[in-house]
């Protein structure tokens, strides 16, 4: 009588199976570059870039208040186009029932200074405590003043 032998271990494949996994990559990756350009808050625009921005995280919240100023003149409240004269109005329709009367403004770097000076004013007429003024970091590597002293002696 002979014996039967079995052999199973050798049926057992040990290999990772990484096709699901890239399969859900992709469609996360997919998500979020659709999903990305959504969450920006108001207009884009080319802001004033300085070495030493102040940091202003509430600017990012929701319910911020955000002008754009751009480089044609056009002023925007959050994503809407709006003339400067109604301006003064519809803040302080958006601040009757607030306690941080705060307002961001975003203007572009080569918008005309008396058009973003009109719009502080009409900000400033309506009422509001604190008025930020976004802008953007420096690049380091652009043009950087020298760090320590030049010239032997």
């Amino acid at each position: 009588m002979a014996l039967a032998i079995r052999n199973e271990g050798s049926k057992v494949n040990s290999d990772i199976n990484v096709t699901p996994m890239v399969d859900v990559m992709l469609v996360l990756l997919i998500i979020f570059m659709v999903v990305t350009p959504m969450l920006q808050h108001g207009v884009t625009v080319d802001m004033a870039r300085v070495n030493n921005p102040e940091q202003m995280p509430d600017a990012d919240k929701e319910d911020a208040l955000l002008i754009a100023v751009m480089r044609d003149g056009k002023v925007f409240f959050g994503t809407d186009p709006i003339a400067v004269a109604d301006l003064t109005q519809k803040i302080r329709d958006r601040l009757a029932n607030k306690t941080d009367k705060r307002v961001f403004i975003k203007a572009d770097a080569r918008a005309k200074f008396g058009s973003v000076v009109e719009v502080v004013d009409n900000v400033r007429s309506a009422g509001v405590d604190q008025l930020g003024l976004l802008t953007d970091q420096k690049k380091s590597g652009a043009l950087a003043p020298p760090t320590g002293p030049t010239g032997g002696q």
